[in-house]
């Protein structure tokens, strides 16, 4: 079907098309049926007439022979009347046979050569007209009796008519059946092949509607998934083609946005960072007295001062990070990586933030688990985030879970970060790894950006791994990745 078709004109087309089928179905149905009638007509006007007919004029031949013989020895006059009854009988079915022909109806030459024999003979009006004269034995002296060996010539053809008329009988039942029979094949066929049709038309369109929606909704959960979302296919010029070239249109859109933005902060963070840089020294010297001695007022303001830039100066680390880090961008140099090593390196780094606030660091990592192909300084930054957001949403006494263990899949090692915190809501779980997204509960009293979980997904995904989360509310988070494993001989020769 043209693609180029709209969507009510593929259904109208398929509508059509099972009409016409149907009605096709139908007018052959008609045809086979009529023809069946017909045939049905003839068998009971004509074969059935001539059938029945015939048989009665044998019983007339054989009542008046049988009469002529009883009145022959007899002489007694009832005879003489049941002849002429049984004659009249005989005329009557003769002239029925015959006048058969006047509904255009082909009958034996039999009838005729009856009908042409029998008029040699008296007929039932002259019978009568004896029975009715006063010198009855004078007038049987005639022509008035039928010689038995004429009635029995007569009674020879109508069985021989009688035969023809049985199998003419047979090949119109045979064909009759056989018309039966052909027209509900015929109207199967025709159900079938309609259904069949509607069939394959109901689910070309459902697959013509459904595939593009399909991609749109991949398109649409990409997006809202990992920001991003390669352009539809658009297959057709119906109203999905064009939304999905409205799709298109947005998700471009969308992407020369986000670049834009992306490009904007990236300079705005390096043109803030340079004069950033030189307040932050110019803090530090006064803090070490460089310029001369200042108060102890004047020292608490300064280091207050000097906390906040640093605070600020980190802030642009995270905005350039995040530019660099752009999906597709990162160039990762994969080498084996020693997974106790990486865990318990990162761990060590932040030991003293977590002991201050009172946490427990608890790391279970198999010395002799396999090596992970990666950058260790970037993987090093991914479980830094994790485990900082762990310690930072984690209440004061609890105990944080780093583990490193092999995956269901053998080609793969998982990662985990397990804490106790106030745990996300359901509905905000898929927008986690979204640049600058950050929980709900946490926007009003927690600083950040919302981009080390943005970051993060980007080094995994570059390392082709997979990041993911698991928490509930109340219950705490468990945010976990996948790295590949080294291969063996690699992973042997830099050991």
């Amino acid at each position: 079907m043209d693609p180029s078709y709209g969507i009510t004109s593929k259904l109208l087309i398929w509508f059509c098309t099972l009409v016409l089928i149907f009605y096709g179905t139908i007018f052959v149905l008609y045809i086979n049926l009529q023809r069946a009638v017909i045939l049905s007509e003839s068998i009971v006007n004509k074969n059935y007439a001539i059938a029945t007919m015939s048989k009665k004029m044998i019983e007339n031949l054989l009542s008046m022979e049988e009469n002529e013989k009883k009145y022959s020895l007899l002489q007694k006059i009832d005879y003489l009347t049941f002849f002429a009854a049984a004659q009249k009988a005989f005329e009557d079915n003769l002239v029925g046979i015959l006048e058969l022909e006047a509904g255009h109806v082909v009958i034996p030459t039999q009838w005729h050569e009856i009908y042409e024999s029998y008029r040699e003979f008296p007929n039932a009006a002259e019978t009568d007209a004896y029975l009715k004269s006063d010198d009855k034995r004078r007038m049987l002296k005639g022509k008035l009796w039928i010689p038995e060996s004429v009635i029995n010539q007569w009674i020879a053809k109508i069985r021989q008519a009688q035969s023809e008329n049985t199998k003419e009988v047979e090949a119109s039942t045979r064909e009759l059946s056989r018309r039966s029979q052909l027209a509900a094949r015929n109207g199967l066929i025709g159900l079938v092949v309609s259904s069949a049709i509607g069939l394959i038309g109901v689910a070309f369109l459902a697959y013509s509607m459904i595939r593009p929606l399909r991609e749109l909704i991949k398109g649409i959960r990409s997006i809202t998934k990992d920001r991003d979302s390669k352009p539809i296919k658009v297959r057709s010029k119906d109203e999905f083609g064009e939304l999905a070239g409205a799709f298109n249109e947005m998700t471009e859109r969308l992407r020369r946005e986000e670049r834009m933005r992306s490009d904007f902060i990236s300079m705005l963070s390096h043109e803030i960072r340079t004069p950033l840089t030189s307040i932050r020294e110019s803090v530090n010297m006064i803090v070490e007295e460089v310029m001369g001695p200042t108060t102890a007022k004047q020292q608490k303001f300064l280091n207050i001062a000097s906390a906040e830039i640093g605070r600020i100066c980190d802030l642009l680390n995270h905005l350039m990070q995040a530019s660099r880090l752009e999906p597709g961008k990162l160039q990762v140099a994969a080498r084996p990586v020693d997974c106790h090593t990486l865990v318990n390196g990162s761990v060590d780094t932040l030991k003293n933030v977590a002991h201050t606030k009172g946490i427990r660091i608890s790391v279970q990592c198999d010395t002799r688990l396999p090596k992970v192909m990666g950058d260790s300084q970037q993987l090093r930054q991914v479980i830094l985030n994790l485990l900082g957001n762990a310690i930072k949403f984690s209440p004061q006494g609890s105990q944080v879970f780093v583990r490193a263990e092999e995956d269901r899949d053998p080609l793969l090692v998982c990662f985990t970060v397990q804490d106790h915190g106030p745990g996300i809501g359901e509905d905000e779980l898929a927008l986690l790894f979204n640049k600058y997204y950050r929980a709900q509960n946490v926007r009003e009293h927690m600083d950040g950006v919302g981009l080390g979980l943005s970051i993060a997904k980007n080094i995994i995904e570059a390392h082709k791994g997979t990041i993911w989360v698991d928490s509930h509310i109340g219950k705490g988070s468990t945010f976990g990745f996948t790295l590949p494993k080294a291969p063996l001989q690699l992973a042997l020769q830099r050991g």
